[in-house]
């Protein structure tokens, strides 16, 4: 299936420079007017988000706002859930994602995940981890070609010179950080266009976070990343654009305000951003 880039117009002018920015930007990935629900509770109503290509985007806000249900409609594992459905389009290139010839599992390939809490396959080795994926979906591929993918994985998860030695200990054996890298390189083992990453350094000490970060940097050169992070001052190192959510009274999360994330951290432009990043709420 071909991935057909669509391109997003850019401000013309930098703040206070007077040069033209560059443009346009290739869009990824679209969400246009997405709603979230868990039987007749909505709980994330008409969200819409150009997420550029080759770049990371952090969603950011409190507790409750619906942006970890947001990041699971993006790979329809939203729908995993008794009774959860969504309205509204997610469009990865020129695929509808939740069209009705969309094949779920070929839509979670093409858009990778990686969770709260590492968890690598505790029976399986590090090498079977990193290959379950293709496995799973059926690639044919020879010895030859599973060693050099699991090593090009674990390379661009930058936990190969780590392991190349334990292969085939259990991936479960790993640190905290490792397992949550193993966890990334698994992910890339499908190459997908985008991967989505909820909250990937919660668990973590600084030293291993340091380095998850470091890494989601260099991914971003090939693969489009989404993050969630309570995290305001990860958001701020690693992304480029910025997406603050909030819950309102009833409860539904919304999108109060996207953009670059240099802008959105200094000059927001809703007072319940500025609220929110400045720690008056949430």
């Amino acid at each position: 299936m071909t991935l057909v880039p669509q391109t997003e117009s850019v401000v013309a002018t930098a703040r206070g420079s007077g040069r033209a920015v560059p443009g346009p930007r290739e869009v990824a990935l679209r969400v246009d007017v997405l709603s979230a629900y868990y039987g007749s509770t909505r709980a994330v109503a008409d969200v819409s988000l150009a997420i550029e290509r080759e770049a990371v985007t952090a969603i950011i806000g409190p507790s409750g706002c619906g942006k970890s249900t947001i990041l699971r409609c993006l790979n329809r594992m939203h729908e995993t859930t008794p009774g959860a459905r969504v309205t509204g389009r997610v469009l990865l290139g020129d695929l509808d994602v939740y069209a009705p010839t969309a094949d779920p599992v070929q839509v979670r390939s093409m858009v990778g995940m990686v969770f709260q809490k590492p968890n690598p396959f505790p029976m399986m080795s590090i090498y079977e981890n990193v290959i379950a994926g293709p496995r799973l979906r059926g690639w044919r591929l020879s010895r030859i070609e599973q060693d050099d993918l699991v090593e090009r994985n674990l390379r661009r998860a930058a936990l190969w010179d780590e392991v190349k030695d334990k292969l085939r200990r259990s991936g479960a054996a790993l640190s905290g950080g490792q397992q949550q890298r193993l966890c990334i390189a698994r992910a890339l083992a499908t190459d997908p266009a985008v991967l989505l990453m909820d909250e990937p350094c919660s668990a973590l000490d600084p030293i291993a976070t340091y380095k998850i970060e470091e890494l989601i940097r260099e991914l971003s050169h090939d693969v489009t990343i989404i993050i969630v992070t309570h995290n305001m001052q990860q958001a701020s190192r690693v992304s480029t654009k910025t997406a603050f959510m909030l819950a309102g009274d009833d409860g539904t999360g919304r999108l109060v305000e996207f953009g670059d994330t240099e802008r959105l951290f200094t000059l927001p432009t809703d007072p319940r951003t500025e609220a929110y990043i400045t720690g008056r709420f949430g």
